[in-house]
């Protein structure tokens, strides 16, 4: 049962809680179609899954494509978000690239898996207007 003044879908730990989600996009090095069967798409989710439960980081939704990958994801507030794509990037690469060297030979990568760059996003269960408004009747009630 919720408490009184508990936010919905907020997580709660012992320091602090919080409310916020992730939408992250990656592609392979070169928009190479890396992952184009069945198994391949498995085997770079189980890597991902793995490697998000070592470092504390909730897959919510994960979506293999062949030349990129899309993540739906929460981590606590004391972990950088450069730490957690850090961490996914290049832990699924190495385990990944491990287990199929033929890839890696056949492909003119640098022995590097996926591109430098990534897309990422914040959201919330609030939209910027609702802050907005929020803060505002915030501001009215303290002149009262």
């Amino acid at each position: 049962m919720q408490k009184k003044n508990e936010l919905e879908e907020a997580i709660y730990t012992q320091r602090y809680v919080y409310n916020f989600h992730f939408h992250l996009i990656w592609s392979t090095k070169y928009r190479t179609q890396t992952f184009n069967t069945p198994a391949l798409v498995q085997e770079m989710q189980d890597f991902l899954l793995q490697t998000a439960e070592k470092n504390k980081i909730v897959i919510e939704k994960l979506a293999v494509m062949p030349d990129h990958i899309h993540l739906l994801l929460s981590f606590p507030p004391s972990k950088a978000p450069t730490s957690a794509i850090k961490a996914l990037k290049g832990r699924s690469a190495q385990l990944f690239l491990a287990n199929h060297p033929e890839i890696r030979k056949c492909q003119d990568w640098s022995g590097h898996l996926w591109s430098p760059s990534y897309y990422m996003s914040t959201l919330g269960n609030m939209g910027k207007e609702t802050v907005d408004k929020y803060l505002e009747n915030q501001r009215y009630n303290a002149k009262k």
